[in-house]
């Protein structure tokens, strides 16, 4: 029997995740600047272990049990408060749905929106996972440039404007606008409303990726696209894996009610519910407040670890190469000169100088950078993060 040749048509477009891939050198001999993972010091492993030891007694029949698809109704009532105490986004229980990390959101929305040749417009460049779920459902991608601002809007209207007179079917617009991944990069609270304004215009629904706004290394005044939304037209995703642990993969959807029972739906042929126990374990950290008081040292800890990385790559890098100062999250985006294929300098990076990284051509839309590379500052050591940029200066200076 030839496996292949019963395999979906779809299939052609699944493709191995880079990032997952890059996961496993973190264990090894590699100094791994490639995976988004938090710094494990900064797990409150002593309260969790209290919260599952007080969940087990407490409650362990409704922990362990199947659970509703939208998610348990106690823990979606404090994720409401605290979306509208930590950021302003004023909803209901109802208009939430808990999600096995919001890398299932991505997927959800795939499902429930996307038909072949349906128009997805995004940041370019963008999160590669987003991209990753919805090829699967083979929508035309299309890529809106960014500046130190953020997406640039000007452009982003020119764009669908475009593809309105084409007559395109444009679902929705994706943006990361907070630290965004991978440029780190944050939009201004004008081009937010600017964003709205193009969306109200043409009647576009809008999807705010915020894994990232917990950790802001500088005074920079914004709101939550979803906190100025008037209209009900934004989808708003987050997840606890940066705030409390990516292990137990919970995040959230807030969204007009009509989209939560769309993903209701959806999410029943899944994996009809998320984990009952971990939902039990992160309402218990919502109401202890473990969130509110880990964050201030988190962040602390990852502004140092980006200025440890800045000042790296201003030590050791060669002529040519530039970079971008996050102004929060986990990574910094890099660009070599245009004759480096990172695809390429990976391979030479891993194998001689044990250091690697995200090539840059998957967070675009179209794949066309060749020079650029995604570099995380969370992950890694203090010595690791001096150590890796050296070597990772020596392989480009080699290339």
């Amino acid at each position: 029997m030839k496996i292949g040749d019963l395999l979906s048509s779809r299939t052609k477009f699944m493709t191995a995740s880079e990032i997952r891939e890059l996961l496993r050198w973190a264990t090894a001999d590699v100094i791994s600047f490639g995976g988004g993972m938090p710094d494990p010091s900064t797990f409150p492993v002593e309260d969790i272990a209290k919260i599952v030891s007080y969940v087990l007694e407490a409650y362990p029949h409704k922990a362990l049990q199947y659970g509703s698809t939208e998610g348990v109704a106690e823990l979606r009532q404090e994720i409401a408060k605290f979306s509208e105490s930590y950021a302003g986004i004023k909803t209901q229980p109802e208009n939430i749905i808990v999600t096995v990390g919001s890398q299932e959101a991505l997927e959800l929305l795939g499902r429930v929106f996307i038909d072949p040749g349906d128009v997805v417009i995004t940041e370019n460049p963008t999160y590669i996972a987003a991209l990753q779920a919805w090829r699967v459902y083979q929508p035309r991608l299309v890529g809106v440039p960014m500046d130190e601002h953020g997406m640039v809007i000007e452009i982003l209207e020119e764009t669908v404007k475009r593809l309105r007179a084409e007559g395109a079917r444009i679902k929705f617009v994706y943006t990361i606008p907070t630290a965004q991944n991978p440029s780190g990069l944050t939009m201004t609270q004008d081009r937010r409303k600017y964003l709205l304004e193009v969306a109200e215009r043409y009647d576009l629904l809008v999807v705010e990726d915020d894994p990232y706004s917990y950790f802001l290394f500088e005074p920079i005044q914004v709101s939550p696209i979803k906190a100025l939304d008037k209209s009900d037209r934004v989808i708003y995703l987050s997840t606890a894996s940066k705030i409390f642990a990516p292990g137990f993969r919970l995040g959230w959807v807030i969204a007009n009610e009509e989209v939560v029972r769309w993903f209701n739906l959806a999410k029943q042929a899944l994996n009809l519910n998320t984990s009952n126990f971990v939902q039990y374990i992160f309402l218990e950290g919502l109401r202890r407040n473990v969130v509110l008081k880990n964050l201030p040292h988190v962040r602390e800890l990852y502004k140092r670890k980006r200025d440890a990385m800045l000042a790296a790559l201003e030590t050791y890098m060669p002529p040519g190469v530039s970079w971008t100062r996050p102004s929060g999250g986990m990574f910094i985006w890099a660009t070599v000169p245009p004759h480096i294929d990172t695809r390429e300098l990976l391979k030479v990076a891993v194998s001689q100088y044990k250091v690697a990284f995200i090539p840059g051509h998957g967070f675009f839309v179209d794949q066309s950078v060749k020079n650029a590379m995604r570099l995380n500052f969370t992950y890694p050591t203090f010595e690791q993060i001096n150590e890796g940029i050296r070597r990772l200066a020596m392989a480009i200076k080699g290339a």
